[in-house]
C-alpha cells in the first residue's frame, strides 16, 4: 500500500472535495480519483459512497480515515525523530571501555561528548579488551577501546596512547632500590593478574614464554584498585601501565620501571571497516580524534 494513497484519502475527506483536496496536495483531481480506487483495490473494500458530485464514507472508509490519521502521525513523528538522530538531538551511544582505560584516559571524551550532544544516552559497558573486539567485530557495538594491534582487514582505529608496564610490589622486596627489572628477575614470583580474557593478560602471558617461563598466578582481578590491594596484602607482585601505578605514591608500595619493550599497553578506538555507523557513533570518533597524541 503506498503511504501517498492514504494521504491522499484523508485530505479527500477532509476537505470533503476531490477537487479542493487536489488543490490542497498539488495535483489533479484524475490522480486523486486513480489514488483512491486504488487504495480500494488494495483494501479490497469500498471506502467512499459517490453521490453526483458529493460521497460519504463507508463504514470501512471510516475506520480507515481514523487510522490513516494514525499512520500519517506517526510517520511525521518518524521523520522528525529521524532528523534528531541526524542532527544528533537524540538517541543512545554505546561505548565498549576496559576498565582500566575509562577512567583513566577517555573521560576528557565522555565529558566533551556530553557537552555536545546532551541529548544522547551515553552508555559506557566495561569488559576486556578481546571480548569489546569480539563484540564489535559481531555488530553488538559499534566503538570501543582496544588494546592494539587489532586486525586491519576487520578494523579501523584511532591510536591514542602507548603506556609502558611497571612492576608493582609492597615495600621491602628484594628488588628495592633497583631503576628497573626485566621479566627474568620477577618470573618465580606469584603474580596478581589481569582476567585471562584480557589482552594485557595474553601479551605478559606470551612474554614468559619467550623466556621459558610461565605466570605463577595467586589471583585475578579487572579492577587495578583491587589488584593493588592484593598487593598491598602482599599476596603478590602484579605488572600495571605506568600511568595507572603513578597513582600510587603515598601507599606502602614499590613501584619500579619494566624494561620489556615489547609488553605494552597500547589504547586505540576501533570499529569495523566497511560498515554503517550511527550518526553518534560517528560523533565520537570524531571526538576520539582530537584528543591529544590521537592518530587514525
Amino acid at each position: 500500500m503506498d503511504i501517498r494513497a492514504l494521504r491522499y484519502f484523508v485530505e479527500v475527506v477532509r476537505a470533503n472535495s476531490f477537487t479542493r483536496a487536489a488543490e490542497n496536495l498539488f495535483v489533479t483531481q484524475p490522480t486523486i480519483s486513480k489514488m483512491m480506487k486504488q487504495l480500494e483495490e488494495d483494501l479490497g473494500t469500498p471506502l467512499l459512497i459517490r453521490e453526483g458530485k458529493r460521497f460519504r464514507l463507508t463504514d470501512a472508509g471510516q475506520l480507515v480515515f481514523e487510522r490513516s490519521e494514525e499512520v500519517l502521525l506517526a510517520m511525521a513523528r518518524l521523520k522528525s525523530e529521524l532528523a534528531d538522530l541526524a542532527s544528533l538531538e537524540h538517541g543512545e551511544l554505546v561505548v565498549g571501555v576496559p576498565p582500566m582505560a575509562g577512567g583513566a584516559f577517555y573521560a576528557p571524551v565522555v565529558r566533551a561528548f556530553r557537552e555536545n550532544y546532551p541529548g544522547i544516552e551515553l552508555k559506557m559497558v566495561e569488559d576486556g579488551a578481546l571480548a569489546i573486539e569480539s563484540s564489535i567485530r559481531s555488530g553488538q557495538l559499534e566503538v570501543g577501546v582496544a588494546v592494539l594491534p587489532v586486525d586491519d582487514a576487520v578494523f579501523d582505529h584511532i591510536d591514542f596512547f602507548q603506556d609502558p608496564l611497571c612492576l608493582v610490589t609492597a615495600r621491602g622486596s628484594r628488588w628495592e632500590g633497583r631503576e628497573s627489572v626485566q621479566l627474568d628477575d620477577i618470573a618465580d614470583e606469584p603474580m596478581v593478574c589481569y582476567p585471562q580474557d584480557f589482552t594485557l593478560s595474553s601479551r605478559i602471558e606470551a612474554g614468559f614464554r619467550r623466556i621459558n617461563k610461565t605466570v605463577h598466578v595467586a589471583g585475578r582481578s579487572a579492577h587495578w584498585d583491587f589488584i593493588v590491594a592484593m598487593v598491598e596484602a602482599r599476596l603478590g607482585i602484579a605488572l600495571l601501565p605506568s600511568t595507572i601505578a603513578a597513582r600510587l605514591a603515598g601507599r606502602p608500595l614499590q613501584v619500579i620501571a619494566l624494561k620489556e619493550p615489547e609488553i605494552v599497553w597500547h589504547l586505540g578506538l576501533i570499529w569495523k571497516k566497511n560498515t554503517y555507523l550511527s550518526h553518534a557513533a560517528r560523533a565520537w570518533i570524531d571526538l576520539s580524534r582530537r584528543m591529544p597524541g590521537a592518530q587514525s
